[in-house]
């Protein structure tokens, strides 16, 4: 028997071409009558780069410009949302907007993506994959391998 799929994470760069990616995540929804967790996870800053921003700006403002940025980032997942609500589906197909939760987190992608995975309790990953080269693969590896070297629930990677 295949296993039931009540709970997708759905982890999006929410650039340019990452709407193949979420159709994916989209139909496995409708064939599971599954809920999405759409998850943008943003890297923190380096140390030299927080250190330069201190010297131009103080605590409290750079913590209000972290927290606009934040309701920035949440509010664009929302349109892209909406919009591919209104391009993309038809009446026929089953997803509602209470079946999708939008999530931003901070930390290291592929180890956010895992932590949310484990929080939420995903039975599975959906992501794209950008190519790059092998070579750069090699040396640098992708959050995408990252994740599938290290997860413990099935990942469904979609080039993109």
């Amino acid at each position: 028997m295949l296993p039931q799929v009540k709970k997708i994470l759905y982890a999006s760069d929410i650039e340019k071409g990452s709407r193949p990616a979420f159709r994916s995540a989209v139909s496995l929804c409708g064939h599971y009558h599954s809920e999405i967790t759409y998850l943008h996870v943003i890297e923190p800053l380096s140390a030299s780069a927080q250190n330069m921003v201190r010297t131009l700006m103080n605590d409290h403002d750079l913590n209000e410009l972290h927290d606009q940025s934040i309701a920035n980032l949440k509010q664009k997942m929302q349109q892209r949302l909406e919009q591919f609500y209104a391009s993309e589906l038809e009446q026929h197909d089953q997803l509602s907007a209470d079946q999708v939760t939008a999530r931003v987190e901070e930390g290291q992608p592929w180890k956010t993506i895992l932590s949310v995975a484990e929080e939420i309790d995903a039975d599975v990953i959906v992501m794209g994959c950008r190519t790059h080269s092998s070579v750069g693969q090699f040396f640098l590896g992708s959050t995408a391998n990252k994740v599938i070297h290290h997860s413990k629930r099935p990942v469904l990677t979609v080039p993109i």
